[in-house]
Formats: C-alpha cells, structure tokens, sequence
C-alpha cells in the first residue's frame, strides 16, 4: 500500500513561508496569498510566484531555521511508525521546499518526499527551481510509473492544491481541509492527530489483501 501526503500542514503544523515571511517583514501580504493559494481562490504556480517575490533577500540561515523550528502534527512520528508495521511506502508531495522536505523524510523515515528547491546565491535567496507544480499527480506519475497501477493508495491532503492526488487514490483523507476537499473525501478527519490516519486506514478492509 502507498500512502500518499501533503507536507505542510498535514504531517507539519505549519506553513514554511509564512516564516520566512515573518523574517522578511512581509507576513501579512504572503499569508493573504497562501490563503487564496489553499482556497483555491488563486493558481497555485502564480501564487507561489507572488509569494517568492515577496521574500528574496532572506540569508540562508533564516530559511533554516524557519524549517526547522516548524512542529511536526501531533501523532506524526507515532503515526509513521505504524504504517511502517503494516508494510505501506510513505510518500510526501509538497509544492514546499527541500529544507522542510529533507527533514520530514529524515524524522519520519519517510521512503520518497518530492519538494522544490530553494536557490541561493552569496548567502541569499534568488529564487526557486520548481519540481513540484500545481499537478502533484504528475510527479507521482513519473516517479513510480506503472508500480501505482497495481497498487492501494490513499492520500491525506488539506488544500485545493491536492485534489488531483485524489483521482488518483483508493481511499481519499481530508485532514484539516479545505471545504472543497471536504466535499470530495470519503474520511474527514477535524482534528490536528495524525493518530486517526491509521485508525482510518485500518479500518478499510477494501485496502487488504
């Protein structure tokens, strides 16, 4: 079994440029984008875009400990550990960053997270090299190929952003989400516990044997 997850606000309590934003002094015009970005409300690519502007100049220094002073979500590691029990390839897709990406994978033992690299040159953050887009099926699709196919699959999402991971999968999670995730999910899960990920997959027997 694959089971597929969003970054940022699913397996981290939190958001990685809003922090870097609070660095920047640009909080509250980069918190506004990700919000439409997470609603739906505005593309994804020109959001990020938008937000990026917003916060070049910052060192290098800053984005890292930005990442690494965001919380993992309660139950996380718990969590992670019992899906490895049950023999499921845990996969992160994040329109986020390798500096948060790298540290889920590593904390989390996590076997593949696809994120997007910030780039820095002198110290400083010029930009970004963009892997994951709006399409988060697409590098799922590339990456493992044929292997999905014959495969159960679940993904546990919260934004807009990750709706096209739900035609993908068996069975479809809103963790915390948006309301037009919501309306497409088969299990809503309405509080910040990753703990119910498992009790929800172990209770669909559709996804054994």
């Amino acid at each position: 079994m694959i089971v597929i997850f969003d970054v940022e606000g699913v397996l981290i309590d939190g958001e990685f440029l809003p922090e870097i934003a609070k660095m920047a002094g640009k909080q509250k015009e980069v918190q506004e984008i990700t919000d439409k970005g997470i609603a739906g409300s505005i593309n994804w690519e020109q959001g990020l875009r938008q937000r990026m502007n917003l916060v070049k100049g910052v060192s290098f220094s800053q984005c890292v400990e930005a990442s690494n002073k965001l919380p993992f979500m309660k139950g996380a590691v718990e969590m992670a550990e019992e899906l490895r029990k049950l023999e499921c390839i845990m996969i992160g897709v994040s329109g986020g960053f390798s500096l948060l990406g790298n540290r889920v994978r590593a904390a989390l033992g996590f076997d593949h997270v696809f994120s997007n690299e910030l780039v820095f040159h002198d110290g400083r953050l010029i930009g970004y090299g963009l892997l994951v887009n709006a399409n988060k099926r697409q590098i799922l699709d590339t990456a493992f190929g044929d292997m999905l196919k014959g495969t159960k699959k679940v993904a546990v999402v919260d934004g807009a952003n990750d709706l096209d991971l739900f035609d993908l999968v068996d069975l479809k999670i809103a963790f915390n989400a948006q309301k037009v995730v919501r309306e497409r999910a088969d299990i809503l899960i309405e509080e910040k516990n990753l703990g119910r990920v498992v009790k929800a997959i172990g209770s669909d027997s559709s996804l054994f044997g």
